[in-house]
């Protein structure tokens, strides 16, 4: 468990800094002391009483503070935690803990604590990318400090790419691995995302538009509640949750494989979109244009691995499916989950003019045998942590 746990959060300078408060929120949600030190650049960008008003506690800024050094001092504050979370852990702040410097509080406390240490990278694409930044990292690593992130997406400066901050799910999910605690520790899950590609030859394949955002969240907030999750991922642009083991698959087959693989578990999530049919005698070589009809492609029905999953040995405690439906979502809902023989199924919209493929957002109707939830429109990393929360609550787990 997080509760009782202590974090000394460190807030640098950059954009990111207001996913910050969303990670004391989240912390203080599951019992854990944050205190926090914010920089001159990180207050620039937050400020000090947001920061103090979520977490309860003072905030620390200035190191020549003599009221804070009489009362509780760098030092003190450097060792009396479990944990130092830099996040965003600028490009600057990377570099001058890598040189061991100690010119304010936030770098003084970074060299003088003996605690594990977890930085939360963030900046512009090409800092990322710079050799000095990634030796910097290295060198890092090889002191121990542990990374989350950074993630591929859009940047403040209106650029995209390499750099942007993980999501609170993942940075929380890295914390409760580095800290053993959470309402689901103790508990395997294993969770499908992406979609499956099935061949036609070499180079053609069958697939479909799932982006793997929503399965991936779903792994990232399971983990985040400590449970150990494996997640069986189909070809996706996305960075690995953190605190995930994370197994690459393509087809169905292999997902199903690779699923197995993963039993015993407790949890079943499957999120992936996967294919229903596959080839049934993929070609060798490339198929050639030619004059004339197409070439017919005979199909065969893939594995249905919810069903599997629910029906077979060594089933988990708690299997939840997902459906993309485009039209009486509930209905088809409701009925999937008698077919398959799962305990819940997660339902959407994904007709084109909801954005849900490939987009940030989602919205979903939890069925249950029972019930059905209609929840509103959310980012999807919200709806996973609604899921992982009611999982716990169905376990008797309560976050």
């Amino acid at each position: 468990m997080l509760d009782g746990r202590r974090i000394l959060l460190i807030i640098s300078g950059g954009i990111a800094a207001y996913k910050s408060l969303d990670l004391i929120r989240r912390l203080r949600e599951r019992g854990v002391r944050v205190r926090c030190i914010l920089t001159r650049g990180g207050a620039e960008f937050i400020t000090p009483l947001a920061v103090s008003a979520l977490s309860g506690e003072r905030v620390f800024q200035d190191i020549f503070s003599l009221t804070d050094e009489a009362e509780i001092g760098h030092i003190t504050l450097a060792k009396d935690c479990d944990l130092v979370v830099v996040a965003p852990a600028t490009a600057n702040l990377l570099a001058r803990m890598t040189a061991g410097m100690a010119d304010d509080l936030a770098a003084t406390a970074l060299l003088a604590t003996d605690r594990p240490i977890l930085v939360a990278p963030a900046m512009n694409v090409r800092m990322w990318n710079n050799a000095a930044t990634r030796a910097n990292l290295a060198t890092l690593a090889a002191r121990g400090v542990h990374q989350v992130g950074p993630a591929e997406g859009p940047l403040a400066e209106g650029e995209s790419g390499m750099g942007r901050m993980s999501e609170v799910p993942d940075i929380l999910a890295k914390i409760a691995a580095l800290l053993g605690g959470g309402p689901l520790a103790g508990r395997r899950a294993v969770v499908t995302s992406g979609p499956t590609i099935e061949p036609i030859d070499p180079v053609r394949f069958i697939a479909n538009r799932s982006s793997g955002k929503q399965g991936h969240a779903v792994a990232a907030a399971l983990a985040a509640l400590g449970a150990d999750v494996t997640l069986v991922s189909g070809p996706v642009g996305l960075a690995d949750p953190a605190g995930c083991r994370v197994v690459r698959v393509e087809t169905a087959r292999q997902m199903l494989a690779a699923v197995q693989a993963a039993l015993p578990a407790d949890i079943a999530v499957c999120a992936a979109a996967v294919a229903d049919w596959a080839v049934a005698n993929p070609a060798a070589e490339k198929r050639k244009k030619t004059t004339g009809a197409p070439p017919a492609i005979e199909l065969v029905a893939n594995p249905d691995i919810l069903a599997t999953l629910s029906a077979g040995p060594g089933r988990p405690a708690l299997v939840v499916g997902f459906a993309a439906e485009t039209e009486t979502v509930v209905e088809h809902a409701r009925a999937k989950r008698a077919a398959k023989g799962c305990d819940w199924i997660v339902a959407n919209d994904v007709s084109p003019e909801t954005g849900v493929f490939g987009g940030d957002s989602n919205t979903v109707h939890l069925v249950t045998a029972s019930a059905v939830e209609d929840w509103p429109i959310l980012p999807k990393a919200e709806v996973a942590r609604r899921l992982a929360e009611r999982i716990a609550l169905h376990l008797g787990q309560a976050p």
